[in-house]
């Protein structure tokens, strides 16, 4: 297992309730890939650089966690499907 950072931003539209509820399910999805959770630190709300799909904010998470590199694949898979998540970057950490 190895160790990785994940930063997804999420769509500024969302509740916090429901941003809860992602983060959550990002945590759940990570978990059931075999991996471990480390910490996931919620960073807010920020302004986008560019827009992306017509936003121009963005509410953004960083997740640290372990997992096997055949299941990374896996979970960028998943990442891509899910609507509720603007852009991520998955990067092998140290």
């Amino acid at each position: 297992m190895r160790n990785y950072e994940l930063m997804a931003i999420f769509k500024p539209d969302l509740e916090e309730q429901s941003l809860q509820v992602a983060v959550d399910r990002l945590n759940t999805t990570i978990t059931t890939k075999g991996g471990e959770v480390a910490s996931s630190d919620p960073w807010g709300r920020r302004r986008l650089a560019y827009p992306l799909q017509d936003y121009r904010e963005g509410i953004f998470t960083i997740t640290q966690m372990k997992l096997d590199p055949k299941n990374a694949v896996e979970l960028e898979r998943s990442l891509k499907l899910n609507d509720q998540i603007l852009r991520y970057l998955l990067v092998r950490g140290q």
